[in-house]
């Protein structure tokens, strides 16, 4: 219906010559001033030199003209608004195609054609999961389940660090306690032995360096085959966290596969001017540009983090090209990423035009901390088995129980605008009144309980006179769906639905659905609001439950 309210207007101002104007159509916060509003008129008389009161009655007129089979009323408010109220045989009849379109209502084809790498998560071998690397999971998949819902391919790709200083810490303590077939928990214990030595002690923090040359040299066969153990203990917990949370990866990038490439492009750059040289380090001097100057080879001919991002450019573009990438990371990044991508544009000005770099903030605990081993680093693992064990108070189902608590993490980090910190308070998460991923599932639980039993028939035909509130809200998943994906922005879908779970629990108290005389009718509206809540949380990745 937006698209059809938006070329009526972009018609009418193109006949008018303002057809480049940028105006909005949506959703008003307030129904009482209809479904639609849009600001074309404000917009267009500054272009036109009209007045826009005047302007807004025209396009009043030419929209009551053009779509009088869907609209049964406009409206001019304040200096020029234009607000729409749709027809209830509008509403009904796009609420009765919900239920045929099933999982394909609220697709979009925005993206159609075009091909998206997102890139998330991104834990380091060597260390354990920990909650910043979970934020990102939850943020990532999302994005990438949004990009793919506008009709876009997608490729899901994760980057973790195998080799550097971190991974020299790991193995250094992996072989003072002499572990040649190490447990993930151990790597956990030795890479925090290794950092602590490295900071304190002077002959081990020589020994560690030692190593991490010897690493990148790859010519101890004993270290490289204690490496590789390493990595893959590492990384098959990573797979597990990642099946738990429902987030499968095309792509498993690591560090050592982009040094060789990052380290080829450096010399390059610096032999064209790019790079520079500075006490035997190779740097990028980003005051040009206005960002951070970095060390992208160290004085030891290793390179850095940045060098191997631009290393891991070069190999996504080789592997799966690709018209937008997208990387999810940490704010304490956005520095980092803007010099690395300043960096990649004057060497590739094609992967860097494409490249977005997507922030989030922290994930900080309401009550202080939950439990820690270290007491320092809480780890993914912990986190979530807590939460889970906090469900089960309440869900006696060990599956359910784990559905709810996922969708409660999920919820909470999801409803956050990017960039923002995240408060986690665990009875409020799993709190079924409100704000909160239980109270989405709860909602539609009991929907899909009424639909059941709604199957033994249905005998009550007749028809409202009005709408109800959550159709004039059911029909706009479609629009929130497509703005979250060109937004990047999954917490315009979380408020929505929070918002949809809202109305769906007015009209269960407020409406008798079963044995009703507008049975059939309600049971439509159950259906729809079903469909669309399983499609909303399924773009979040949040589980939806049979039962609870």
């Amino acid at each position: 219906m937006e698209e059809r309210i938006r070329l009526v207007i972009q018609e009418a101002l193109a006949e008018l010559g303002a057809s480049d104007s940028a105006f909005v159509v949506e959703r008003p916060t307030d129904m009482g001033h209809g479904d639609y509003a849009t600001n074309a008129a404000l917009v267009a008389a500054k272009q036109l030199g009209k007045n826009p009161r005047e302007l807004a009655d025209s396009l009043a007129q030419t929209l009551t003209s053009s779509l009088g089979e869907i609209i049964s009323h406009v409206a001019v408010a304040g200096p020029g608004f234009v607000n729409i109220t749709l027809a209830r045989e509008a509403i009904a009849l796009a609420v009765a195609e919900v239920g045929s379109q099933g999982e394909a209502w609220g697709r979009g084809n925005e993206k159609s054609g075009k091909r998206t790498m997102v890139e998330y998560s991104n834990p380091n071998a060597f260390k354990e999961m920990h909650i910043g690397h979970l934020v990102g999971t939850i943020i990532g998949e999302s994005l990438a389940r949004l990009v793919e819902n506008e009709s876009a391919k997608v490729a899901r790709a994760t980057f973790g660090g195998d080799i550097g200083p971190n991974v020299a810490k790991a193995l250094w303590g992996l072989q003072k306690k002499d572990m040649s077939e190490p447990s993930v928990r151990e790597i956990g214990s030795a890479y925090s032995e290794g950092s602590n030595a490295y900071e304190a002690d002077e002959r081990a923090k020589k020994e560690i360096d030692a190593l991490n040359k010897s690493i990148y040299a790859g010519d101890d066969h004993e270290l490289m085959e204690l490496w590789r153990k390493g990595r893959d203990v590492s990384v098959e917990e990573f797979r597990r966290i990642w099946r738990l949370l429902g987030t499968p990866f095309d792509f498993e990038f690591f560090d050592s596969d982009t040094t060789e490439t990052g380290m080829r492009v450096v010399h390059d750059g610096l032999a064209k001017g790019v790079f520079e040289k500075s006490d035997g380090a190779i740097v990028y001097n980003g005051e040009k540009k206005g960002v951070h100057t970095m060390v992208f080879i160290t004085s030891h001919d290793t390179p850095t983090y940045e060098a191997k991002d631009i290393g891991l450019a070069f190999l996504k573009e080789e592997r799966w090209p690709s018209d937008t990438n997208i990387i999810v990371s940490g704010n304490e990044q956005i520095g980092r990423f803007k010099t690395v991508l300043a960096a990649l544009a004057d060497v590739a000005p094609l992967l860097a035009a494409k490249t977005k770099h997507v922030p989030h903030g922290f994930l900080k605990l309401a009550s202080g901390k939950m439990s820690s081993r270290e007491g320092n680093v809480i780890t993914a693992d912990a986190f979530i088995r807590e939460v889970i064990e906090k469900a089960s108070e309440k869900n006696a189902d060990p599956l359910v129980a784990e559905q709810v608590a996922i969708g409660a993490i999920k919820y909470m980090i999801l409803r956050q605008a990017s960039g923002s910190d995240i408060i986690f308070d665990p009875e409020k998460s799993l709190s079924l009144e409100g704000d909160s991923g239980p109270y989405l599932q709860y909602a539609l639980v009991r929907a899909k309980k009424i639909l059941t039993y709604a199957e033994n028939g249905v005998t009550g035909d007749a028809e409202p006179t009005v709408p109800y509130a959550i159709e004039r809200l059911l029909i706009h998943y479609p629009e929130v769906a497509a703005r979250a994906a060109r937004e990047l922005a999954p917490n315009l879908l979380v408020t929505y639905l929070t918002e949809l779970a809202g109305e769906w629990n007015a009209f269960y108290a407020s409406e008798q659905i079963l044995g009703s005389s507008e049975e059939i009718y309600k049971e439509r509206v159950a259906r729809a609001f079903a469909q669309t809540m399983t499609n909303g949380l399924t773009l979040l990745g949040i589980p939806t439950p049979e039962k609870m």
